[in-house]
């Protein structure tokens, strides 16, 4: 059996409801075996995420990060993802790193988003202008194709460039303004202190946070913590590992009963319409391999087309 090369470009043959589904399709399945591994020089890395869904199959995600790459104007992080076969171990697809990075991030947050958000929401604000908010603009519009967005970024450079890319943007000068007037809020920041103060919030809003992935990272306070009802992507990818939730958690600020589901518990993402609803995005290689699976999918039906 030949073995599919799938580039960034394959992006064209996705869509982002179509990529919701296939994520709350996969958390249908039996709960995924997932394992992290790191190997360090200096101060590179190499990260390898792997995961097994009986009934879907095998996901390795590969990663380098060479910090000193951006010196010499080239990507900090490259990698691959490796997809085989659940019947019998061979290798499917080898994947663009990128490709399933974006779609699996912005795509996990949108899901998170149409459970838990109003759904006639029509102000989006998003924090934090990287990489990242590029792809939430994409999913957050196919999600909420009404609404309207604004973009605050701690440089005005970095949300100017933003909103070059979409000219609909708007540019949000006073953050505390802006998070008062927005329904949803989706946060993709590097911050390691809260960004985003739980005395700004009002009910009816929908909190997304994205950018914390260590422990010592955090976008929230924890009055926002104490005012929202609580929701995650997974309990064994976060709550013990990201800031997050680790710190409060320690601190005795939230207890764990104060986050109420995983996608593994979807019908309990509900909301009342006052309701300040919370998501974070912890990603993990279950979503790195339910996402794959849907590419890979969606690249042979366009092929075949």
């Amino acid at each position: 059996m030949s073995v599919d090369i799938i580039p960034f470009e394959a992006e064209t043959s996705l869509d982002w409801i179509a990529l919701t589904q296939a994520i709350e399709a996969g958390h249908s399945l039996p709960k995924a075996s997932i394992d992290d591994t790191f190997l360090y020089r200096d101060r590179d890395t190499l990260l390898s995420r792997s995961a097994w869904i009986d009934g879907l199959g095998v996901a390795v995600k590969s990663a380098t990060v060479f910090p000193q790459n951006r010196d010499a104007g080239q990507p900090m992080i490259n990698g691959s993802v490796s997809l085989f076969s659940d019947s019998d171990g061979s290798l499917q697809a080898y994947l663009d790193f990128h490709l399933v990075t974006k779609w699996k991030t912005a795509g996990d947050s949108l899901l998170g988003a149409l459970k838990l958000a109003r759904p006639d929401s029509k102000r989006i604000l998003i924090v934090g202008a990287g990489t990242v908010a590029r792809s939430l603009r994409q999913a957050y519009g196919a999600g909420f194709p009404q609404a309207r967005f604004t973009i605050w970024n701690r440089t005005a450079a970095g949300a100017e460039a933003l909103q070059a890319d979409f000219p609909d943007i708007a540019i949000a000068t006073d953050l505390q303004q802006a998070v008062a007037e927005a329904d949803i809020i989706t946060c993709a920041t590097m911050s390691t202190e809260p960004v985003l103060k739980g005395a700004w919030l009002r009910p009816g809003q929908h909190i997304d946070l994205i950018g914390a992935y260590r422990p010592d990272m955090r976008e929230t306070d924890d009055e926002a913590l104490q005012k929202a009802r609580i929701f995650t992507d997974s309990f064994d990818t976060t709550l013990d590992h990201i800031g997050e939730f680790k710190r409060p958690l320690a601190s005795g600020a939230i207890q764990r009963s104060d986050v109420l589901a995983d996608y593994y518990d979807l019908p309990k993402f509900t909301r009342q319409s006052n309701d300040i609803t919370l998501f974070k995005n912890g990603g993990g290689a279950h979503l790195d391999l339910m996402v794959s699976s849907y590419i890979l999918e969606a690249w042979r039906k366009g092929r075949a087309i």
